[in-house]
């Protein structure tokens, strides 16, 4: 078999994975700029894919076998902040050195008898202005224990003498008319136009109760109250999560969003708008990202967009690309779990799923024509819980504490990026291609090793062949050209090239690489072919 004097015809992908992963649409016909593969991936600024940053133990002692489930940098009134967490059953303050915490009683001269049974705490932040005063209070919710407050320690709710520490709300408030001490227990938080909004308290799970303004622990006072929604969604609904958006009070259900206006003047309070059929499955998955919020529904990761001018409220599906997976893995997880993250100066959503150990990454920075996001997949960080700081800091919480997303490494050790290409069949799909070389361009650490893949016809049987980046910046390719100029001097970039062997009608590409230390991303790949009628 051979073919008669055929040049090389070459394909590029000047963009590889630069739309993000998509496995729900068919890879025959797929448009070259998606990936079928893209683990610990991102898409930096330059609509790059390249490899997500790893992440380092901060703290070094008191950490050991915390697994933080809940991490929260609170804000203490006088411009400093410190980081609260929970997990293995325990509550803890610092980062560096985690303490474990008490819960004190309430005229905080001892400890409260206080069991916790889980770490699957929602905790928010009520700051306000009271008179002279900068009242800063964090509130703990969690199904099945009476809500904590964290705050200064004194004699009464808003005292600004003694140490902060926790206390059960009740003990320094009061709990709304009907309730006792120790029934209740609501499960969803939101401290938001100066009260506190709490909901889904056991069997009461479809009325939002608020706290007085500017009181946020008095949920029995004169201007305390209810919202009760039995009359606004079907019967057998529950409120999974509250937010705040556009002076709008958002009430999620298993299947519905409520949506009441001027809730900063509960005189004016009114129902705007009730969304069917789409609601929040996770409380943890709901985040504010400033001009929308992200939530995961039963039917994916959703955007609620509000059109003021038309007064509706159309919400967008960011997941339409990674559907159907997405949903197979949430189908296995316990929904209490599941964690998620805004974090602003890299533009993207993180949505935690443990038990499947995946972790979908969601650029918010610019959306595709569709209106779904470019999604990646981190399989190997696995973080228990995560909080985006003020300072611009992601936090993770791991086995042994807290860590921090930074640097190009995994607690000291290398990971993998992974990328595949869709099927490229060279405008020419009847006719077989002999595979000649590769060439890959690549804007990153010198010396990253790279496992170059490419399989023939959809089969999963894949050849291989390795190839190790440059130990210095390659001068003929120009910095300016591949926008790298405000990297720093240890950035570079490198063509490498090998050839190929195998033939078949159609090919997929795939890059591996060995992140240990420095960042990466791919450039452009190109392909070059031999095609033509087999004598």
């Amino acid at each position: 078999m051979a073919y008669l004097n055929k040049p090389l015809q070459p394909v590029s992908i000047t963009a590889p994975g630069f739309f993000g992963l998509n496995n729900q649409d068919s890879g025959i016909d797929m448009n070259p700029a998606f990936a079928l593969q893209a683990y610990n991936a991102v898409i930096d600024r330059y609509g790059r894919i390249g490899a997500r940053k790893g992440w380092s133990y901060v703290t070094t002692s008191g950490g050991t076998s915390t697994n933080p489930e809940a991490i929260f940098e609170f804000a203490k009134g006088d411009g400093t902040y410190t980081v609260i967490s929970a997990g293995n059953n325990k509550l803890f303050t610092g980062t560096t050195t985690m303490t474990q915490a008490n819960v004190r009683n309430s005229t905080d001269s001892g400890n409260l008898t206080y069991t916790i049974t889980d770490s699957d705490w929602q905790i928010v932040q009520a700051q306000y202005e009271s008179g002279l005063n900068l009242s800063a209070h964090a509130y703990l919710v969690q199904k099945d224990h009476p809500p904590l407050v964290y705050h200064k320690l004194g004699a009464t709710a808003h005292a600004h003498t003694g140490s902060f520490g926790f206390q059960r709300l009740v003990d320094v408030g009061s709990a709304p008319a009907g309730y006792s001490v120790t029934s209740f227990m609501p499960n969803c938080a939101l401290a938001a136009y100066g009260r506190l909004w709490v909901a889904d308290i056991g069997a009461d799970n479809l009325t939002v109760y608020y706290s007085v303004l500017l009181d946020t622990t008095d949920f029995n006072g004169s201007s305390s109250g209810l919202i009760n929604l039995e009359q606004v969604v079907p019967g057998g609904e529950k409120i999974v999560a509250l937010a705040a958006h556009n002076n709008f009070l958002v009430i999620f259900t298993t299947n519905n969003i409520v949506l009441y206006s001027n809730a900063n003047d509960l005189g004016s309070l009114a129902l705007a708008d009730v969304i069917k059929g789409v609601g929040c499955v996770a409380r943890d998955s709901v985040q504010n990202i400033g001009t929308d919020l992200i939530f995961l529904s039963n039917s994916g990761v959703r955007s609620l967009m509000r059109t003021i001018q038309e007064k509706s409220a159309p919400v967008r599906d960011l997941s339409r690309n990674v559907r159907d997976q997405l949903l197979q893995f949430v189908a296995t997880e316990n929904l209490e779990k599941i964690r998620s993250v805004y974090y602003e100066p890299d533009g993207f959503y993180l949505l935690v799923l443990p038990t499947s150990n995946f972790t979908y990454c969601l650029d918010v920075r610019q959306f595709l024509q569709d209106g779904s996001s470019r999604v990646t997949i981190w399989d190997t960080i696995d973080p228990s819980s995560l909080c985006a700081t003020q300072d611009k800091k992601l936090l993770i919480g791991k086995t042994n504490g807290i860590a921090q997303y930074a640097g190009y490494q995994d607690n000291g050790g290398q990971y993998i990026f992974s990328y595949f290409s869709p099927y490229i069949d060279f405008q020419s799909p009847a006719l077989t291609k002999v595979l000649k070389k590769i060439g890959i361009t690549v804007v990153g650490g010198s010396t990253t090793t790279l496992t170059i893949n490419w399989g023939f016809d959809y089969e999963s049987q894949y050849k291989s062949t390795q190839v190790t980046t440059s130990s210095a910046a390659v001068a003929e390719y120009g910095i300016a050209e591949y926008n790298i100029a405000e990297y720093s001097a240890t950035i570079f970039i490198d063509q490498v090239k090998k050839q190929l062997s195998g033939s078949g009608n159609v090919v997929q590409i795939g890059v591996n690489a060995a992140i240990n230390g420095k960042p990466f991303s791919l450039q452009r790949i190109d392909v070059y072919a031999v095609s033509g009628r087999t004598i």
